[in-house]
């Protein structure tokens, strides 16, 4: 039967959460635009290191498809792709800044067993550069 599609069903609200912004990149692209307002691909390589291109377009494209972000090309050479939050992505930002503080909560835990862990940037001090 073409085109026919299943019903999804959640068992809980955070399933259909982790389903948009699951995975390891998706809330950190999500957290940078949520600081940064408009990242171009460049820049994104700059503030995550260890991802790689083909997955950087990968999560990109995925949260686009989710309705999360804007992808904005200019035309000019050489080519200028510019990513921002969408409207129904900006409400994510109360997510977004909980889980940035739970996280460097968690470091501090971390930390103070001994383990050694550095956080390279705190929410605090990427919001403050924003503001200067």
């Amino acid at each position: 039967m073409a085109g026919v599609t299943m019903q999804k069903i959640y068992n809980i609200g955070v399933e259909a959460t982790l389903e948009v912004i699951g995975g390891k990149w998706k809330p950190v692209i999500l957290c940078h635009l949520n600081h940064h307002g408009k990242i171009r691909t460049n820049e994104f390589r700059r503030l995550i290191p260890k991802i790689s291109q083909k997955m950087l377009t990968s999560q990109l494209r995925e949260l686009e498809q989710a309705g999360l972000i804007n992808r904005k090309v200019f035309n000019q050479v050489p080519p200028k792709v510019e990513y921002s939050l969408t409207p129904y992505g900006e409400g994510m930002e109360p997510i977004l800044n909980m889980l940035c503080t739970w996280g460097e909560n968690h470091v501090e835990v971390l930390q103070e067993k001994g383990e050694d862990v550095i956080l390279q940037q705190r929410d605090d001090d990427i919001a403050m550069q924003q503001t200067s």
